[in-house]
């Protein structure tokens, strides 16, 4: 008999997370932390109180080269039109206009070159894919050897300026070369929360030395994965292969924000017209925010319904520690998208009441 294991990759402070007492599990092929001691609920509650620190090497790094105007033939994003030294939010999109995944695309001061990080779970076939799709046209070269840490919160300002003096005057999706802790690094003011901070690019090797000196910092805590989830669930930003998959588009997905001006009038971009179509007619599913009565929280694949019937799916579900109470977001029949709409929640065989709700349920504190 045979037996095959899959190995799961370390990022550069697996034994930092280890000596920090982190519960690890696996993660998009990672061994990544859940939680530290402290728990998923003070995590959380810190991270909008004061400063959290994330280990998200996990994603995918990589700098494209050549004709970078040619990424606009896979995204919805304005490509061309990126300023030096800002960053952009961008959908991958499959021939048929569905979302291959998101992700986030800079052009630095100076540079050429585009910077992109794209999820965890997808980054070798998203790397492949824009490489085969645009050929010749560029040069897309992997980093996976970098990692990225994720400072987030209202102190994070404060706490990032002591280690890299004069980043506190950048501004929401602003990215630059500079140094932290002595470490050359990309930073860029953004984040996965809704709260102010930063995403940290540094080479591996500098990793232990940057994070620590973070954490040494009296604001800051290291935050796992269980408190990622829940900040970004309150921010009301979606996770890929949950709030969105390649059986949604854009439209679908409540993203239209995401197509750039000029792309929705010189198009372009993967089923271009049926997606704009949708834009102006509708579409039959979106994904929506849901705040359920009372404290039961709805998990993910909980039915949604409404007249008897099932109208959608929760896509991710769970407690708000700073909404103080159960959040949740999915699709349902657009008939019953609007906010204000009652419906009805399957949890444990009962039908619960609910409510469609606007999105975030907790206010952004973007420094914009």
């Amino acid at each position: 008999m045979t037996v095959t294991t899959d190995i799961l990759r370390r990022t550069p402070l697996h034994a930092l997370h280890v000596e920090l007492g982190a519960k690890l599990v696996p993660f998009a092929g990672y061994e990544m932390p859940v939680q530290y001691p402290a728990g998923v609920l003070k995590e959380h509650l810190h991270t909008r109180a004061k400063a959290g620190l994330f280990d998200v090497s996990h994603m995918g790094q990589a700098f494209l080269a050549g004709d970078t105007a040619a990424l606009e033939r896979l995204t919805t994003a304005d490509v061309i039109g990126l300023k030096e030294g800002m960053q952009r939010y961008g959908l991958l999109l499959t021939d048929a206009g569905t979302i291959k995944d998101d992700f986030m695309f800079s052009r630095l001061a100076g540079e050429a070159d585009l910077y992109l990080v794209v999820n965890a779970g997808t980054k070798e076939g998203d790397f492949e894919y824009i490489t085969e799709k645009l050929g010749s046209a560029i040069t897309l070269t992997s980093r996976f050897d970098r990692a990225l840490l994720a400072l987030q919160g209202p102190a994070a300002s404060a706490v990032l300026e002591r280690l890299s003096p004069g980043i506190s005057a950048l501004t929401f999706m602003k990215v630059v070369r500079t140094t932290v802790a002595g470490a050359p690094a990309i930073i860029s003011r953004t984040g996965y929360t809704g709260e102010d901070g930063f995403e940290i690019s540094i080479e591996g090797a500098d990793a232990d030395r940057v994070a620590r000196a973070l954490l040494a910092e009296e604001e800051v805590l290291p935050i796992g994965l269980g408190a990622r989830d829940s900040l970004r669930l309150e921010a009301g930003l979606c996770l890929y292969g949950h709030d969105m998959d390649e059986s949604t588009d854009p439209v679908e997905a409540s993203l239209v924000w995401a197509i750039g001006k000029r792309r929705k009038l010189e198009k372009g971009f993967p089923s271009a017209d049926a997606i704009m179509a949708k834009v102006a007619n509708g579409t039959a599913k979106k994904r929506v925010g849901i705040k359920p009565e009372g404290r039961a929280p709805a998990r993910e694949g909980t039915e949604i319904m409404a007249g008897g019937r099932i109208i959608g799916r929760v896509t991710s579900g769970g407690f708000g520690p700073s909404a103080n109470g159960p959040v949740a977001m999915g699709y349902v029949e657009s008939a019953f998208a609007a906010d204000g709409t009652k419906i009805e929640l399957m949890v444990r065989g009962q039908a619960l009441p609910a409510t469609v709700a606007p999105m975030p349920f907790v206010p952004h504190n973007y420094k914009r």
